[in-house]
């Protein structure tokens, strides 16, 4: 499910909260399904719980699941996902967008790739 890279410079929550987030963006966690406990992914992962509390927690402020008291935690609709997040991710695809422009991609290859990815 999750692989944590403990090489990688980023804390360990975002990197669970990263891994969670491209699940259910991409639909491996479908819109309502249940996440795993914060005690059973703790000892899937051998961290502690605390961990996995703080990324679920900053993964329900973004919008990507919410939690039923007593029932745990669960994948949200598409819709979930708050402004805000919406507005970071916008800007660091323009700063994307002018260093590969820098690199002289093509604005065809361009288009192309995000005609790709809207179709999948």
């Amino acid at each position: 499910m999750i692989s944590l890279n403990y090489r990688d410079s980023r804390p360990i929550y975002e990197q669970i909260k990263d891994g969670l987030r491209k699940l259910i963006v991409t639909g491996a966690l479908g819109v309502d399904e249940k996440l795993p406990s914060v005690r059973a992914l703790a000892t899937q992962l051998s961290i502690n719980p605390n961990t996995i509390q703080r990324a679920y927690n900053e993964l329900e402020g973004e919008g990507y699941i919410y939690s039923v008291p007593g029932k745990g935690s669960f994948a949200s609709g598409s819709t979930g996902a708050d402004e805000a997040r919406r507005q970071e991710l916008l800007a660091r695809t323009r700063e994307l967008l002018v260093e590969l422009k820098y690199l002289g991609v093509p604005e065809a290859e361009l288009l192309a790739l995000v005609k790709e990815e809207r179709e999948r």
